[in-house]
């Protein structure tokens, strides 16, 4: 009896192999793009060591290291996160802290910091974090969480302390990324419409007021125009604005702040039907800024053309699509809210990069999930579909007990008939 419990225990379903193959698919053809879009520059560089895998070989040391941290997190059976997210949390909100003490500066935020070794951005885990932390705090309320000061309020300060922790970087498109995605599995936690109506009237307000506030006390500020007179946050307003410029009109100043933006729709454009051929294109060659990184979809449009751009993003909204119905599947609230806010989590980072370059939305400087050159990035997400796929075993495992159940009680059902049949032929 005890053997029999013990295999029972150690029994474990099998991962959904098509999200499986669809996320090391989409690894593998990162790398590839990274390289492409990469090895030119790398290999004029002396800051790169005039080596064209200098870009690959890092993000390929993080996808290995990813790889690991995947297959480790889907052998973990997905209810010990709800034990393990608070120190997760925790360690995460420290992380955050320590950053903006001890952080290092880069394309004017202060999102990095070296932890064991490595640069790493909080900001990433983050995301990871704040999702596994909502989903255990809202399946543990229950209808509790339709209540405003019971449920949905201190749910509420969570997101606005971690938003503000990232704010204070400053890193707006994490932010958003972040908000966005915690508004979706609040969404999917059963909040009541008027307070999600509500959060966001506050959210338009308060951006408003601080948008008013910042233009107000710029224009009372002194008018000396001096290189040593501007201060660093007139730059970044300026830098902010120019980037709303460029996106309302990109051709109205193609030598100044819609630059970058130009020269990726010019990018996708040369593509044209079929494209110039993995490595061959030239936009990359010291026109477009950070190719191997925000930009690395201009250079898939340039690269593999309307058709190959075309098809990646079939392949990305089927793998999307896939990690949602395995979501959707789990009998547990909790890995239920923990997939979706994971899978919308990539879903909405992918479409803030895509319509950056594509100028559907204001260039806010995220990566591609999976494609992008990003350590932190690539790993937190490799880990996160270890989520994903620890839900699918489990999936898996509650489909063959039920296919099991329903085998034994055919077979009951069955019997008196088939021993009635094999009376009546010992009858005959």
């Amino acid at each position: 009896m005890k053997q029999q419990t013990a295999q029972t225990r150690t029994k474990r379903g099998t991962p959904d192999f098509q999200l499986l193959i669809l996320t090391l698919l989409l690894v593998g053809f990162g790398l590839v793009m990274v390289f492409s879009s990469s090895s030119s520059i790398a290999i004029a560089s002396e800051r790169f060591n005039n080596d064209a895998l200098y870009f690959t070989k890092k993000q390929l040391m993080w996808a290995i290291i990813g790889l690991f941290g995947m297959f480790f997190a889907m052998n973990i059976r997905f209810n010990k996160y709800k034990k393990l997210y608070a120190p997760f949390f925790l360690f995460t909100t420290a992380l955050l802290l320590l950053v903006l003490v001890t952080g290092k500066v880069l394309n004017g935020a202060k999102s990095w910091i070296h932890l064991f070794g490595f640069s790493l951005q909080p900001a990433e885990f983050a995301k990871i974090a704040i999702i596994l932390y909502l989903s255990a705090l809202i399946t543990k309320k229950g209808e509790r969480f339709r209540d405003f000061k019971t449920g949905y309020f201190p749910v509420l300060f969570i997101v606005g302390f971690i938003a503000g922790l990232i704010m204070l970087q400053p890193d707006f498109g994490t932010c958003f990324i972040l908000v966005s995605t915690c508004g979706l599995v609040i969404y999917a936690g059963g909040a009541n419409m008027k307070h999600i109506l509500g959060s966001i009237l506050l959210v338009a307000l308060g951006a408003a007021l601080a948008i008013g506030a910042n233009a107000l006390f710029s224009s009372m500020s002194p008018s000396d125009t001096s290189s040593s007179a501007v201060s660093v946050t007139e730059v970044k307003q300026n830098y902010k604005i120019g980037r709303i410029q460029a996106f309302l009109d990109p051709l109205s100043d193609p030598t100044d702040g819609s630059l970058n933006l130009y020269r990726s729709l010019v990018a996708i454009g040369d593509g044209g039907i079929t494209g110039s051929g993995i490595g061959q294109g030239t936009m990359k060659l010291h026109y477009l800024p950070n190719a191997y990184n925000d930009f690395i979809f201009s250079v898939i449009g340039e690269e593999l053309g309307f058709i190959g751009s075309a098809l990646f993003l079939l392949v990305y909204l089927y793998f999307i699509w896939r990690g949602i119905i395995v979501s959707l599947r789990c009998p547990d609230p909790f890995g239920t809210l923990v997939g979706i806010g994971i899978m919308g989590l990539i879903a909405i980072q992918a479409f803030i990069n895509i319509g950056g370059v594509t100028q559907t939305i204001p260039v806010t400087g995220v990566t591609l999930p999976f494609i992008s050159y990003g350590g932190t990035s690539l790993f937190v997400m490799m880990v996160a579909m270890g989520i994903v796929l620890s839900i699918s075993r489990t999936n898996n495992l509650e489909a063959i007990k039920e296919e099991k159940t329903k085998s034994v009680t055919v077979q009951t059902r069955t019997s008196p008939a088939l021993r009635s049949r094999d009376s009546i032929r010992r009858v005959r």
